[in-house]
């Protein structure tokens, strides 16, 4: 929370607690839905017809409750068309959505700050509506076999779809989805074998990759410009063995005197598994000037940059120069509460989506077994200290000692959880703020500066390698 007497307003932490009306019933019926993917809608048995049907009642009150119920008698028939798994993932995701939605009203309620509302736009571009149909029937024969009856053969159906799909960069966002999806599948086969099934996570990427197979689901419109001064808030790392991932979190103030809103700035760069820790913002570095701008604690002043209606700035270093200096704690305690939460897209309600930038004080810290948590105005918020990444110098150990935490409110396991992102603690009778982007722009940390070292010599290997192999 955020004292009055500092220019901010009050979080309402016992809004983030208790039960919200409705929201356990559609995570029931998501379930069992989910459940019907396990074994295959092939040759559907009673369980799967039950789960079929509670899919189907759940939506009953909405526009798609004639659709989802054809396709929900033919699925548990064996006899279900594309289309119809297409209405089903469309109805699971229509729940999931409903989730977001009721999660995301609370934390407005708790937070005090407006959302803007989603308009709707027009579509974009022709997408090569062939290569879409081959993703939706490879997807399709997915849902029959069920997880427990993938093999590498079915599993290898997705390379041809994927490799006629990335050429086209309005097909790279489904292309990409459905490489990760296969590549996680060719892992875990045969699934007659698996002990445990993702069911969750995997009915999650085969709904929203069989809605992406609709032409136009994917495009990310542009609304308009960003002309302004951005300030940041922090950095949340999102690293994977062969990717990385940087976001900024930020305070937009337009130049034209509307109110600051939030908006995020991202770059992602493909990476080899030797390069890890602080190695890993040498390979961002180059993409995005933002970052530098975060290490030295600045601002950017920003002139006609794109962004989209979700609020991500599509960043591009001619529309950016370097500011003054700014606090991100500063920012978080003035700036904050006025600035307006970016709507979400349609597709993109989904609970994992929730990513709401908070500031907390006042709290006071306690750790167990069960890991770290915050009690803010006297109400428990877990700290998701696993989320930290090893690419910065803010650590739990920090985060623990803490009297104030910038950091994201996130959704998990049926709870609010907050993933700091910044914290201000005292190190040696000093206060000072430690961020886990502290590292983005360059550092004089000793384990970051060995890290940086052993990045730039497996860099160098491997573009000596690659440069040789052109030459052969």
């Amino acid at each position: 929370m955020v004292p009055a007497d500092q220019g901010g307003g009050v979080m309402r932490a016992d809004l983030l607690s208790g039960t919200t009306d409705g929201l356990d019933e559609a995570l029931t019926a998501v379930d069992a839905f989910d459940g019907t993917l396990v074994t295959g809608l092939l040759r559907p048995r009673p369980a799967q017809a039950a789960g079929l049907t509670g899919l189907a009642d759940a939506v009953a009150g909405s526009p798609l409750a004639a659709r989802v119920a054809e396709a929900a008698e033919k699925a548990a028939a064996g006899t279900a068309g594309e289309d119809h798994l297409l209405a089903l993932a469309a109805a699971r995701t229509a729940l999931l959505g409903s989730v977001h939605d009721a999660l995301s009203t609370r934390i407005g309620e708790a937070t005090g700050r407006a959302r803007d509302e989603w308009t709707t736009l027009a579509p974009g571009g022709q997408q090569t509506v062939n290569v879409l149909a081959g993703a939706r029937s490879w997807l399709a024969d997915l849902a029959r076999a069920g997880w427990q009856g993938i093999d590498h053969d079915l599993v290898a159906g997705a390379s041809p779809v994927v490799s006629a799909m990335l050429p086209d960069p309005a097909l790279r966002r489904l292309a990409t989805l459905l490489d990760g999806f296969a590549a996680e599948l060719a892992a875990s086969c045969p699934g007659a074998t698996l002990d445990r099934v993702p069911a969750r996570r995997w009915a999650d990427l085969w709904s929203r990759a069989m809605l992406l197979t609709l032409p136009g689901a994917s495009d990310v419109p542009l609304t308009g410009t960003a002309t302004g001064r951005l300030l940041p808030l922090g950095v949340d790392m999102q690293e994977h063995a062969t990717a990385v991932q940087a976001q900024v979190h930020a305070v937009f103030e337009p130049s034209d005197g509307t109110p600051p809103r939030l908006v995020r700035a991202g770059v992602s760069v493909p990476k080899p598994d030797t390069v890890v820790g602080a190695g890993l913002w040498q390979l961002l570095r180059p993409h995005m000037s933002l970052l530098a701008a975060v290490g030295e604690g600045r601002s950017m002043d920003l002139a006609g940059m794109p962004l989209t209606a979700e609020g991500d700035l599509v960043w591009n270093d001619a529309h950016a120069t370097p500011g003054g200096p700014a606090d991100a704690f500063a920012t978080a305690r003035v700036a904050l509460p006025t600035a307006t939460d970016a709507a979400t897209a349609p597709l993109d309600r989904h609970p994992t989506r929730i990513a709401v930038p908070v500031f907390l004080e006042g709290y006071a810290a306690r750790e167990d077994e069960d890991g770290l948590t915050f009690t803010v105005a006297g109400q428990p918020l877990v700290v998701d200290t696993d989320r930290i990444p090893a690419a910065g110098p803010l650590t739990p150990q920090a985060v623990a000692t803490s009297g104030a935490c910038i950091g994201l409110l996130r959704w998990d396991a049926g709870t609010f959880r907050v993933q700091p992102l910044a914290v201000e603690t005292t190190v040696r009778k000093k206060a000072v703020a430690i961020h886990a982007g502290g590292w983005a722009g360059g550092t004089a940390d000793k384990a970051g500066v060995r890290a940086e070292k052993a990045a730039t010599d497996a860099v160098a290997v491997l573009r000596e390698r690659a440069g040789r192999l052109l030459r052969t």
